[in-house]
């Protein structure tokens, strides 16, 4: 008798490898139907419109998401509701994709003639190629099922999964097709860490802190005050028309009281660091970062174009932003 253990993951494997198989037949299915298509969405001037029922329905609002967030507007609407007035959402100039594992669902079937009398363009995501939904469809996209993944072959597994993968196909295709960049997908993410890595700059961020400098003739306690009142962990070392000549950080004061018994007379220009590394006030906030990781450091000063101090950037600015 097999243990509990053992049926677990014998039907855990079985599950996933019936998936893989609808995977590489959904490969093989691709052909005309689908490049036409693409096409047609991509020479709309409408919206995709995705329906269906029951778990083709929640698999038909997974690829509006993906759609919408790839630059190409798309909709969902649930076939039940579609013959109870939702109809009007619908247009001419749409694409209307229905999922169907059958084809022969009542509300689909009932959908069908509505869809074709708007004028819009169908699709059908269907398994069965001889169904009502297939032979009325004005191309297909078929995603072949031999069997579900369940042990009773009945629950919408390997079916929703060939569903879910030619979604995505479709939006992939159609990025490639318009070019999409990842400037595009940032306009659609701006609030994910990977929106702001695209779209996010310098000057977004520094203005935000204060602007610590000091002359090179600052003495010792101005300097520290500069330092530790500004909260940036270092201070600028500008000339009298604010050009950078340094910067004294924290740690530049501990190795010089390591250094040094008596420090009077010393002054900011004597400890600072030549040479900072600095970024421009435009630069893409990434590019600070990779400063950052590049020299383990923890800040960057800012110039502008003419190459005069405007603020300071710090690592942290970036942690909050989540770009780290």
């Amino acid at each position: 008798m097999k243990s509990v253990e053992n049926i677990i993951l014998s039907t855990a494997r079985q599950t996933i490898e019936i998936e893989a198989a609808t995977l590489r037949d959904l490969l093989n299915s691709l052909d005309e139907g689908f490049v036409a298509t693409v096409e047609a969405i991509y020479n709309s001037t409408g919206r995709v419109i995705l329906t269906g029922i029951g778990k083709s329905a929640i698999v038909a609002q997974k690829i509006v998401a993906t759609l919408n967030s790839t630059g190409t507007p798309a909709i969902f609407l649930h076939a039940a509701d579609a013959i109870h007035g939702d109809l009007g959402m619908v247009q001419a100039q749409d694409v209307v994709i229905c999922l169907s594992k059958s084809g022969e669902t009542p509300e689909i079937k009932a959908l069908i003639p509505l869809v074709k009398n708007l004028g819009s363009v169908l699709i059908g995501m269907v398994s069965n190629k001889d169904s009502y939904l297939a032979k009325q469809a004005l191309y297909i996209l078929h995603t072949p099922i031999d069997k579900e993944a369940d042990p009773n072959n009945l629950a919408p597994t390997a079916s929703t999964t060939a569903q879910m993968a030619m979604g995505d196909a479709l939006a992939t295709s159609l990025c490639a097709v318009r070019g999409f960049s990842p400037k595009d997908f940032a306009q659609f993410h701006p609030g994910g860490a990977l929106g702001k890595q695209l779209y996010l700059r310098v000057n977004d961020l520094y203005t935000h802190n204060a602007r610590p400098m000091v002359l090179p003739d600052a003495g010792i306690k101005r300097t520290i005050l500069e330092i530790t009142s500004k909260r940036l962990g270092a201070t600028a070392v500008v000339d009298v028309e604010e050009k950078v000549l340094g910067i004294v950080t924290d740690g530049d004061l501990r190795r010089m009281l390591e250094r040094l018994d008596n420090w009077t007379g010393v002054c900011a220009g004597d400890i600072m660091s030549h040479q900072p590394k600095t970024i421009v006030d435009h630069a893409m906030a990434v590019h600070a970062l990779e400063i950052m990781r590049n020299y383990s450091i923890s800040q960057l000063l800012v110039v502008d174009e003419a190459g005069k101090y405007v603020g300071v950037v710090h690592l942290h600015d970036l942690i909050r932003e989540g770009i780290v």
